[in-house]
Order: C-alpha cells, then sequence, then structure tokens
C-alpha cells in the first residue's frame, strides 16, 4: 500500500492564553488556522503528555479553526503534574468551558489513544456538541486493556523492557506495578520519583512505533513532561479513567447521527486493534480503517494519511 497524504506544514497559533477552570487548575490553550474556520478540539494522548506543535499539522489550516490545549497538570498547565481534581470528568467540563470562551455551537473531535477515550467520554455526555469524531488507538479503559499493558501482553513483545520496569518494583509488590509505580512517583524523594518516571515511560514507549524510535523514547522518558506522563497517566490507571467497565461501549448508541473514522494500526501493541473493532461493533456507523503496516504513534505515515485524509473529508476538501 502506498502512503501519498503527509502532514501540513508548520504553523504557529494566532492566539493562546491560560483559562482558568477552578478547583485551582489553569489550562494553555491556543488556535491554530483559521478564525472563523470549520472548528476542531484536539484532544492529547497520555493522560499527560501534553500537546504539540506536530499535533497542529493534521489539520489543513486553511479549513480549519484548531484548539489544542495541556489537559490538567499537563505540559504548560498549572499546577504541574498535579493529581487533585484531575479526573476524566473534570477535562470533560473543561473542554465544554473551551468550546464556551471561544463561542463554537458545535465543533469535530480529535483524539488518539486516550485522547480517544476522552474524545468519547465528550460526545457520549455532549452528542449535541459533536459534529464529527476522528479517533486513533482506540483505547476504551477497560480492564483488559489495562492488564494487556501493565500485566501481560505486551510484556511478552517487549520483555527487556517490562524487565526493567518489574526490577525496579520491591519483589513483594510486583504483582500490582501500577499500585507499586504510584508508590514510587509520589513518594517525597525526588530521585526516586525521577528514576520511576524514566522506567514508566520508557516501557510504554517501547510499545508505541511499529519500528524502534530512540529519540522518541528518550525525549519521553527523560524530557521536561516526563514526571507529569508518569505521574497522570498512573493516577488514571489506577482509576481506570472513571470508567465504569465497558462504559463506553454501552454509550455507544448516544453517537448515533455523529459522523466518525477511527484509524487504527494493525499492529498496535500499546492499544491493540480489538478495541477499535469492539467499538466499530456498537456504533456501526463508524467507519473503521485498520492500518496493515503500522503501531500507535500518528506520525507512523498510513496513521498520519488515514487521520488526513479524513479530516480533509470532513472539512469538504476533495481528492
Amino acid at each position: 500500500m502506498q502512503y501519498e497524504r503527509g502532514l501540513y506544514p508548520e504553523l504557529e497559533p494566532y492566539d493562546s492564553g491560560m483559562l482558568d477552570v477552578g478547583d485551582g487548575h489553569v489550562l494553555y490553550w491556543e488556535r491554530c488556522g483559521t478564525p472563523g474556520a470549520k472548528p476542531v478540539v484536539f484532544l492529547h494522548g497520555g493522560p499527560g503528555a501534553g500537546c504539540s506543535p506536530g499535533q497542529r499539522r493534521q489539520f489543513d489550516p486553511e479549513l480549519y479553526d484548531i484548539m489544542l490545549f495541556d489537559q490538567r497538570g499537563c505540559g504548560r498547565s498549572t499546577p504541574f503534574a498535579c493529581l487533585d481534581n484531575n479526573t476524566t470528568w473534570d477535562i470533560v467540563d473543561d473542554i465544554e468551558k473551551l468550546r464556551a470562551m471561544c463561542g463554537h455551537e458545535r465543533w469535530m473531535v480529535f483524539g488518539g489513544s486516550w485522547g480517544s477515550s476522552l474524545a468519547l467520554s465528550y460526545a457520549q455526555t455532549h452528542p449535541e456538541r459533536v459534529t464529527e469524531l476522528v479517533l486513533r488507538g482506540i483505547f476504551l479503559s477497560r480492564q483488559t486493556e489495562l492488564d494487556w499493558l501493565m500485566k501481560y501482553g505486551a510484556s511478552e513483545l517487549y520483555p527487556e523492557a517490562w524487565e526493567a520496569l518489574v526490577e525496579f518494583v520491591p519483589e513483594g509488590e510486583r504483582g500490582d506495578l501500577t499500585e507499586a509505580y504510584h508508590r514510587l512517583l509520589n513518594t517525597g524523594d525526588e530521585t526516586t520519583q525521577r528514576k520511576a518516571a524514566e522506567l514508566w515511560n520508557r516501557w510504554e514507549s517501547n510499545t508505541v512505533t511499529l519500528l524502534p524510535d530512540e529519540a522518541m523514547i528518550e525525549e519521553t522518558a527523560m524530557g521536561e513532561n516526563s514526571l507529569a506522563i508518569a505521574r497522570i497517566e498512573n493516577h488514571y490507571f489506577r482509576h481506570k479513567c472513571w470508567l465504569e467497565e465497558g462504559q463506553l461501549l454501552a454509550n455507544a448508541h448516544r453517537l448515533k447521527g455523529i459522523p466518525g473514522v477511527i484509524v487504527q494500526g494493525r499492529h498496535d501493541c500499546c492499544t491493540p486493534p480489538a478495541a477499535a473493532y469492539d467499538l466499530k461493533k456498537a456504533w456501526p456507523e463508524v467507519e473503521l480503517q485498520i492500518v496493515p503496516d503500522a503501531g500507535h504513534l500518528y506520525t507512523e505515515p498510513g496513521l498520519t494519511d488515514g487521520l488526513v485524509r479524513a479530516t480533509d473529508r470532513f472539512a469538504g476538501k476533495s481528492g
């Protein structure tokens, strides 16, 4: 299969700022593209990763008015790496506050990985506010998906990275790595926190590309946002993202009438395709694209192609 469609050129925000959403949290937001064009909100992954300049490039800037923001505790939002009042439903409320701030009645919602969980949670809560959904790397926060990443499954594919993750934990705590890392990431010892964050992030980063990307792994494991990524993601995993088992599938009927596209890598070892397939069965209207030679990250060519073609189509662009 040949992939021809790449990301759009680099662009800078035309506006940005900080929004006080209450509970002690202030969110960084930015708007890119063309004021008054088709509105879209981009929901980043993690949880905890923050947004990046490359994520702006999945939308034609002449056709979209693009909102990106750093979720609670992430990136440039404050307080950094804070877990207090930081839940899925807090962020769903934040998205509504951002929509109201922009003056949009409705907008497209775009999210990958954890961003897909958040997009589905928002759309099922406020379906009247959503024009379309574009999703990648579906994560439904079911126990099987959490266990795949943190108990058994991905561990069989990346045994060396798994061993490093496990060996940092005292032997008596290895039965529940999520709980063990919660303690390590929130201890008062900064050296322990930083090492735990590095290992947590290095483990997951190994699972997100079809082929190794050492530069990405190092940046995620050791970069300035590494502690927020690890602490917040662990916090969400401990609480199953504040979703009941199977909730996003059970409530998929609320998406009826909302056009949607799922772009899913066949070899996604972070969020395996079974979740996307189950969502397609619960939401028959959605278009499911399985990319045969892709993993998890949006920068992989087949995923980039599918996502950009979806945003072009929903903006009415032909070709």
